[in-house]
């Protein structure tokens, strides 16, 4: 037997597996952010330069209608970078 998971029934209103797809990528983001930010903080000049680069690169791939979900999850994992 199949069952599914409750939706919402107002305007504008996602399926679940939808938004727990979302909040899984939104996650997802913030933990490859979080990985590239920790690189940084060691002392090793050529992995700083590598953790910049990955940085960089991860924050210009978040897509903007995720933004606002990695963010928290950002604030979740106690790290400095925030997407504007």
């Amino acid at each position: 037997m199949v069952t599914r998971l409750p939706t919402s029934s107002g305007d504008g209103a996602e399926p679940a597996q939808q938004r727990v797809r979302r909040w899984q990528t939104a996650r997802s983001w913030a933990r490859l952010i979080r990985e590239a930010e920790a690189l940084w903080r060691v002392d090793v000049r050529a992995l700083r330069r590598l953790a910049s680069q990955e940085l960089f690169q991860l924050v210009q791939e978040v897509p903007p209608r995720l933004r606002r979900r990695v963010n928290l999850w950002l604030e979740r994992f106690n790290v400095a970078t925030r997407l504007h």
